[in-house]
């Protein structure tokens, strides 16, 4: 921990006039004595805390001192409390007030200086507490000691070391509550990440080295920024996985986890995830076999909540330019409109990362592995809580496995790599011949991979707005001829729609295509591409039933040793297969007669275009852009049936067997 500050002579009794005022709407009720006693400085006596934090005002707590009649269990969780005397310390002169957000603590650094203590000449944090709502916090921080101390092993390497707490005499501050805990001499991950060489220094910092980095799974040091900043988010993150499981597989729920929470220990290099002043119980007190699913439901929604949290912290630690508020508002206000966290590389892409200081090196680390840190990261964040990831499974996740460590992909992680690259490829936009076989087979392999082969799926996934990448039947966008009227094409989108309000028995949807262009007036390529903007619409109105997709199969003919002709992807797919890498993948032994697919019945197609100048021979304009875009971007008739679809990426197929790749956009994206 970091406290920084100054003070010449600190006197911690007449720090009264620092604290807030007490809220009126908070009532104390005292059972026998408020606060804790004053015995001895390190002789714990039994002590029951039990503070209600719900939406009501009064706050409870009870103390129960022991006796002979005392179980030995609480004793000996209790004698893990020590409390303590204000001239037990020297206190140093470093003071701060407040520490991570909060204006209701003074945090001191001091050293306890009583020889016959286990922390004799030891550098401790005297965090005195002010306000009702702060003294909670460090008597749960107790409690929570109290129910961890079985395994104090893992509690000291992944939580702040709560020694106990100092107790007030009569001449004290009868409102201040003051809490003891250990002192690790680092920043918080926040702290970290706005030095201007965080890297480096936390390399240094960690003494990060070979046996380091093996225990992630790498056996390489050194590279890179983007490979080394891998490896130490792949520490980071794996460290606060299993500090936050330690936490859920004991019953409780950390609440607070957010980066300048959680701080970097340079003692033993493990990360602390606090005090856990607001660690939560997953199971309340008095419950019944009546409740027994509402505390299911509590529990999930509860590490749900950290998970959450969790990678909230990962994209801050990756994607640099989230560190920001303003930006990292506009992620949150992505998430808030409804729009799946799958589909965030899209809006990162596009909206948060053209002038970006930092470059793409966050892309980068989650691009690598077939884009497995994307998938981790909506994982963590998913919509639904009951489709997030927990920390077990998150440990096993290939993003925070190295090359050592041989991982099993589970179904969902091959058809997000087998996506992903598609992506990537599709973005080179360089499509010669062994590209476009790639495309072709990764495509192919997809729609074999489908998981939503019911009309039903395919219903409740295609509402929404859709950006072409790529046509297995056309190059999109401009080629080498000199064509007589110039057009720049901007984002070519297809948004689908439910056709009327009644979801319940209705398989009509509505398709728009919208194609954004510049019409450029002058005879030549000028530097800056300016001209009259546009924008070419197509409606059409769809039906989408249930279909087969054939594989029909020809008997193999001589067309000599060239070929000028389009790649055989499903030739090319048939040898792909038979491998024995594919065959532990693809669900069925030998390539199918056909699949099942969504099946669209076009009706009436309407075409309007908008154009923000006047410009001459716009008939010429309108040609150039269909030269220029697939021509089922224009006619959505010839669109026939779908093969593909998830969260994040769509199939379509054209009457001429080519295949049109979309990727989900995000709801409030404008065109170009």
């Amino acid at each position: 921990m970091a406290l920084c500050g100054l003070s010449s002579t600190p006197n911690l009794q007449s720090l009264g006039v620092l604290q807030s005022a007490r809220s009126s709407s908070i009532v104390l009720k005292r059972h026998r004595s408020l606060w804790l006693p004053t015995s001895s400085s390190f002789r714990a006596k039994p002590v029951r805390l039990r503070c209600s934090s719900s939406s009501s005002s009064n706050v409870e707590m009870e103390e129960d001192v022991g006796n002979g009649s005392s179980s030995v269990s609480v004793e000996d969780e209790s004698a893990h409390v020590m409390q303590f005397k204000w001239n037990d310390f020297k206190i140093l002169d470093r003071v701060s007030i407040g520490h991570g957000g909060r204006a209701d603590e003074l945090v001191f650094e001091a050293v306890v200086q009583v020889p016959d203590s286990p922390l004799f000449n030891q550098g401790v944090v005297l965090r005195k507490l002010n306000t009702t709502h702060a003294q909670r916090r460090g008597r749960r921080a107790i409690e929570v000691l109290k129910k961890l101390v079985r395994r104090r092993l893992l509690y000291h390497s992944y939580s702040m070391q709560v020694h106990g707490y100092i107790s007030n005499s009569l001449s004290d501050d009868p409102y201040s509550f003051t809490l003891v805990h250990g002192c690790h001499g680092s920043f918080s991950i926040r702290h970290w990440l706005q030095q201007s060489d965080w890297l480096p220094t936390l390399e240094a910092t960690l003494a990060l080295d070979e046996e380091s980095f093996r225990r992630v799974g790498d056996d390489t040091t050194g590279g890179p920024a983007v490979s080394r900043q891998l490896r130490l988010i792949r520490i980071l993150m794996r460290d606060l996985l299993i500090g936050v499981n330690y936490l859920h597989s004991h019953g409780l729920a950390h609440t607070e986890l957010r980066l300048e929470n959680v701080h970097i220990s340079p003692v033993d290099r493990h990360i602390k995830v606090g005090i856990l002043g607001n660690a939560a119980d997953f199971y309340e007190d008095g419950q019944s076999s009546s409740n027994a699913y509402s505390t299911m439901d509590r529990r999930q929604m509860m590490i749900a909540f950290d998970m959450r949290c969790v990678g909230f912290m990962m994209a801050k630690m990756v994607l640099q330019e989230l560190m920001d508020p303003l930006i990292f508002a506009k992620f949150k206000s992505f998430l808030a409109k409804g729009n799946d966290p799958s589909s965030l590389r899209e809006f990162f892409v596009t909206t948060l990362n053209t002038n970006s200081e930092s470059g793409n090196t966050g892309v980068q680390i989650l691009d690598r592995n077939w884009g497995a840190g994307w998938h981790l990261l909506s994982s963590l964040i998913a919509t639904r809580p009951s489709k997030r990831i927990s920390c077990l499974d998150a440990l096993k996740h290939p993003f925070l496995c190295g090359p050592r460590w041989r991982v099993a992909p589970s179904m969902d992680i091959i058809r997000w790599g087998l996506g992903s690259t598609a992506v990537r490829i599709s973005e080179e936009y360089i499509y010669r011949m062994p590209q476009r076989q790639r495309l072709s087979h990764f495509i192919e392999l997809m729609e074999m991979l489908n998981p939503c082969p019911k009309p039903n799926c395919w219903l409740e996934l295609l509402p929404g707005r859709w950006r072409l990448l790529y046509s297995t039947g056309k190059h999109i966008g401009l080629t080498l001829r000199q064509p007589s009227t110039r057009a720049l094409i901007g984002n070519v989108h297809l948004t689908i729609s439910r056709a009327s309000e009644d979801a319940n028995n209705n398989t009509s949807l509505s398709f728009t295509s919208d194609i954004g262009f510049t019409a450029i007036t002058s005879n030549d390529w000028p530097h800056e591409k300016t001209g009259a903007r546009g924008k070419l619409q197509t409606l059409s109105q769809f039906r989408l039933v249930a279909g087969k997709r054939l594989y029909l199969k020809e008997e193999k003919k001589n067309i000599g040793k060239f070929s000028m002709g389009e790649p055989n992807a499903e030739e090319g797919l048939v040898e792909k297969l038979g491998t024995k890498k594919w065959k532990k993948v693809v669900p069925f032994k030998e390539f199918p007669s056909s699949l099942p697919v969504a099946k669209l019945i076009s009706g009436e197609i309407e075409v309007t275009m908008n154009m923000a100048d006047r410009i001459e021979s716009p008939g010429n304009v309108i040609g150039e852009v269909r030269k220029q875009i697939p021509q089922e971007m224009f006619d959505l008739s010839k669109l026939v049936c779908g093969t593909y679809i998830d969260s994040r990426l769509l199939v379509l197929r054209c009457v001429n067997g080519s295949a049109l790749l979309f990727t989900r956009s995000s709801l409030d994206h404008k065109s170009m």
